[in-house]
């Protein structure tokens, strides 16, 4: 019997029992590229899930140890902020997925910031950071939150005469970066080498694709299934990141009212990036929460049955009726009539992708030198 026919028949028994354990274990236990073919929209690419690529690095900032232990130390020190209160790990704990389990980060001066603090994971694979894409590179990110005025409220000339006053940071730029100065160049370089290494560990799903083919189990075997097929999840959350990249709009835009956020229309000024957000990768998602840029939603099952009717389409009100700016919600959203079975299975895969992420305790800071210590010109 030729593969091809195998692999029609074995098609065949899986539609007729979706679900089946068998049918299904033994549909998935094929490469990838023989996996049923996804439920995709017209136009959307076909990137399959997968195990992670080895971390990219940009040729004029190579991650070396040096330079990855330098910046862990700027990661975790609040001396980078203005109040010299608030580090970079305030709003991205390891204990929290690399989050700050809030809605809302709490920023300089108990100032509340303007969106959810997304998890740091994996950000060393993507080419646009933040909800709504305005940096290209871990090193553009690194410094915008310390001269933000509501997160780290500091400058960067005011952060790098800090680094420069302290003996330990100037050894350590000058052995990671051989320079004798430390400047901005240098502190984002060595946030984003630091940035690159913290990655996602393997999850149980990475064990299957790894051929560990009864690591998962029935309901998690499932909802994979379901996530490919008629749950539609791999038209934006594809590839090894679970992300496309992309930014789309979920309709929870909030246009004209209270909670308005305009996403990525704020950087672009393009009529249809109103209200749309990047895609956040899945891998450790169920550490990550609260989710969605606004981190209004705490609980997993109800996002679930947002998406399962089809997420928010909401109407203009009287005052925005025929503003040119009001946002339609992405055409990749359809209702997708599943039942509550369905649901669990498709949580309990987000389940099967989702490993905590492994604790790092803070590393111990250079000190500052006594009060009568000449400072460095």
């Amino acid at each position: 019997m030729s593969r091809q026919l195998t692999f029609l028949l074995i098609a065949l028994c899986a539609s007729s029992a979706l679900g089946g354990e068998t049918d299904l274990r033994a549909l998935y236990s094929q490469p990838p590229e023989d996996w049923p073919a996804p439920h995709l929209s017209e136009g959307v690419e076909h990137r399959e899930l997968g195990p992670l690529p080895p971390m990219p690095e940009p040729e004029d900032n190579p991650t070396t140890p040096a330079r990855v232990e330098l910046g862990r130390q700027l990661f975790f020190d609040p001396r980078l902020s203005g109040s010299r209160q608030i580090a970079c790990a305030s709003c991205h704990d390891p204990q929290l997925g690399w989050g700050d389990g809030r809605r809302k980060a709490i920023g300089h001066d108990r100032q509340i910031g303007h969106r959810n603090s997304q998890t740091i994971l994996n950000s060393g694979y993507l080419s646009s950071l933040f909800w709504d894409g305005r940096a290209d590179s871990l090193e553009e990110q690194a410094l915008a939150p310390i001269v933000d005025p509501s997160e780290m409220h500091n400058t960067l000339e005011e952060a790098a005469a800090t680094l420069n006053a302290i003996p330990g940071y100037r050894a350590a730029f000058a052995n990671a970066f051989q320079v004798e100065r430390i400047s901005r160049e240098e502190i984002a370089q060595a946030l984003a080498a630091f940035q690159r290494t913290v990655v996602s560990r393997r999850s149980r799903f990475d064990r299957f694709l790894d051929g560990e083919h009864e690591v998962l189990t029935t309901a998690e075997l499932r909802g994979l299934h379901i996530f490919r097929t008629s749950g539609r999840c791999l038209n934006c959350h594809n590839g090894p990141l679970f992300t496309d990249g992309q930014f789309h709009n979920l309709g929870l835009h909030f246009f004209g009212r209270r909670l308005e956020d305009l996403g990525r229309y704020e950087i672009t000024g393009d009529k249809s990036d109103v209200g749309a957000f990047r895609t956040p990768g899945l891998r450790d998602v169920m550490f990550t929460g609260p989710w969605m840029h606004n981190g209004l939603f705490h609980d997993m099952d109800g996002i679930l049955r947002m998406y399962n009717s089809g997420m928010a389409r909401p109407k203009p009100r009287e005052a925005h009726r025929d503003d040119p700016l009001f946002p339609t919600t992405s055409s990749l959203l359809k209702r997708l009539h599943l039942d509550e079975d369905d649901l669990a299975a498709l949580r309990a895969f987000l389940e099967a992708i989702s490993t905590r992420p492994r604790n790092m305790e803070p590393p111990e800071l250079p000190p500052e030198p006594g009060p009568d210590a000449a400072t460095p010109r």
